[in-house]
């Protein structure tokens, strides 16, 4: 169910080739049996007949909204002759005043605290009868948290009166009965009247406690919600802060699955229909501002729609400065980590693991389990400091111990395609070696390990025992490789396998845009579903590769950008040259300093200084005998 200006256009978007289609709009074309289209006069009307359609028929191929989990709100009931404050959860009722939402703890803690100060009742109807028919209050009562309306100790009108300050303080009018109580202690202490003075004065602590438990973000006046999102190729996370008179009163959070066509200004249209048209109780709930990372769709059109329900003016803009864009940064990073959370939990679940290992098997028709996968990722910058990274998983779980990271230079640079046979050439020669050479592997850990230098040593085992075994560069091989690509990288991946002579290693890529399955030398590729276990696991697993590209990338750019004319001296270190550069206070220094003063640096040897001094007088000679260049047109100017 949508709207749209060009009908023709929106048609034909679903009824094109259908080997073309996205999975989602595939299964909805194909379940169809008519298309019906109404007529209305304007984008306002089209807004508001789909809202009211979908909220009728609920499509289950529209987003849908839903909590990530149920938050609680605080109640009071002011419909019954009696108001009650309580927790409640789900649909909205007719009558009843809502604060939130809150957290399960928080609530528990703001209420306990409130009824100490505003004794509104809080017991359920039998509860309340038992009482009344007895004439002895409950607990509450004897604790002078409940004012006992039950046995007649207040009058009806003053319990009403009770409620609606608590409605009030929650509101936002905290300052003003803290104020109040204040004044009223200190006129019992000029009575001599202390204990009354003390208990006004827990009154107000516990009444700050509640005031200062919400942090003060924007201007006191300011009553907005704040939406953010952060999205993948398959799922989005929305966060909303409520924020009245300038504090969070609540926070809100959805993790959805995506419409494949669905844009981020159509995601957050869908969104505000939903979240302020659950209930006819809205009018008091959406405030003044609603502040969104993108403005939605229809933007005039939503604007007014929520005017009307508001009855007052409401004001959708996306903050570019100041306060509010900094909240904004917080909500963001809050819907991040939401969704990294749900991920996680995915992840951790042993049957959801398996699951998504034999969909997988089975979706690529592997006839063996897939007890290890590798995925590779290339990283580089306009084809500059070039890396690739290698990162496992075994029964489902990354195994951390065994990711490796590839510097890819000369020829092997030149595109992603030539990178990634590079890659695949390399370890899957070391594996070869490795194996030639029987170096003992268990459960995929090297035992006995040694090193010369900085190399790892290859070189066949030997039957004595005083000698150390070999250490394989690399565990045993995967049973999949994943590569970050589509047709291109994978068939690069499967030919250098091929070169190697490994038959027995299973290839596909996974393509961002579309989240494609491709396999070597396929016209077509392998469309699992949006909600498959094994989607999201090759998801997760090719993530994880490009974040462990992009850290090792960024390392070595870094070091690239960062280099010194001492870098070139033999036997000169990180350490040695820092002390080098204290002692001296500056290159040019070191540069007019003879082999003697160099000695007088910090582990700065007469070979080593001799190695310095050297260096330095063949780098000042080469700029003397460099010819001179243009550098706008490259020219030589003198020779």
């Amino acid at each position: 169910m949508g709207k749209a200006k060009n009908l023709r256009s929106r048609l034909n978007s679903y009824f094109a080739n259908p080997a073309g289609l996205l999975p989602k709009t595939h299964a909805m074309v194909h379940a169809a049996s008519s298309v019906e289209w109404t007529m209305v006069a304007s984008e306002l009307e089209s807004l508001q007949l789909e809202y009211t359609w979908i909220k009728e028929f609920k499509p289950r191929f529209n987003v849908v909204f839903r909590d990530d989990k149920t938050y609680p709100y605080l109640a009071v009931t002011m419909g019954e002759k009696y108001p009650r404050v309580q927790v409640m959860r789900g649909e909205r009722r007719k009558g009843t005043r809502y604060f939130g939402p809150y957290t399960a703890g928080a609530i528990r803690e703001t209420m306990d605290t409130l009824l100490r100060v505003f004794p509104v009742r809080s017991c359920s109807a039998g509860v309340f009868k038992r009482a009344e028919s007895s004439g002895r209050p409950c607990l509450l009562g004897y604790i002078d948290k409940c004012s006992a309306p039950c046995v007649g100790r207040v009058t009806p009108e003053e319990h009403r009166g009770l409620a609606e300050d608590f409605c009030s303080f929650m509101g936002g009018e905290a300052k003003r009965f803290i104020s109040r109580l204040e004044k009223d202690m200190s006129g019992a202490v000029a009575e001599l009247d202390y204990e009354r003075a003390a208990g006004l004065r827990d009154d107000i602590i516990a009444l700050r406690k509640v005031f200062e438990r919400n942090a003060v973000v924007l201007a006191e006046d300011t009553d907005a919600d704040v939406f953010a999102l952060h999205e993948d190729e398959l799922e989005a996370s929305v966060q909303v802060f409520h924020v009245r008179g300038g504090r969070v009163r609540g926070q809100r959070g959805w993790v959805v699955e995506k419409v494949e066509d669905a844009t981020t200004p159509e995601l957050i249209e869908h969104l505000l229909q939903q979240v302020y048209g659950e209930d006819s109780e809205v009018q008091g709930r959406i405030p003044r501002e609603v502040l969104v990372p993108e403005n939605p769709s229809n933007h005039a059109e939503l604007g007014e729609w929520l005017g009307g329900l508001r009855g007052a003016k409401v004001d959708i803009r996306v903050p570019q400065r100041g306060d509010k864009a900094a909240l904004m940064s917080t909500v963001r990073e809050n819907a991040e980590q939401a969704l990294k959370l749900h991920k996680t939990r995915r992840a951790g679940d042993i049957t959801v693991r398996s699951l998504a290992l034999q969909e997988l098997q089975e979706a690529l028709e592997i006839p063996i389990p897939l007890l290890r996968i590798e995925c590779f990722d290339i990283s580089h910058v306009q084809g500059t400091n070039v890396v690739a990274s290698m990162v496992v998983v075994e029964d489902g779980l990354p195994k951390k111990s065994d990711y490796r990271k590839f510097s890819i230079t000369g020829a092997a640079a030149a595109d992603d395609t030539a990178a990634m046979h590079d890659v695949l050439t390399r370890r899957f020669r070391h594996y070869l070696n490795d194996k030639a050479a029987q170096v003992p592997i268990i459960s995929g850990e090297i035992i006995n390990p040694t090193r010369t230098g900085t190399k790892t040593t290859t070189e066949a085992p030997t039957s004595d025992p005083d000698v150390p075994a070999p250490k394989a560069r690399f565990a045993y091989p995967p049973n999949l490789v994943v590569v970050d690509g589509g047709q291109p990288q994978v068939n690069a991946a499967a030919r250098a396998l091929a070169e190697l002579g490994i038959d027995d290693v299973y290839v596909v890529g996974l393509a961002k845009r579309l989240e494609e399955v491709w396999l070597p030398d396929s016209a077509f590729p392998v469309i699992l579903p949006r909600t498959s276990q094994g989607l999201y696991l090759l998801q997760r697993i090719r993530d994880e590769a490009h974040r462990f590209a992009i850290t090792f990338h960024r390392q070595k750019r870094g070091k690239a950008m960062t280099v010194s004319v001492l870098d070139g001296v033999p036997g000169l270190g990180e350490a040695k040259r820092k002390a080098l550069v204290a002692h001296f206070g500056s290159l040019k220094k070191i540069k007019a300093a003879s082999v003697e003063e160099l000695t007088s640096a910090k582990g700065i040897g007469p070979a080593l200084a001799a190695a310095v001094a050297q260096h330095l007088g063949a780098s000042a000679d080469a700029a003397e005998t460099a010819p001179a260049v243009n550098m706008t047109t490259g020219e030589i100017l003198e020779s």
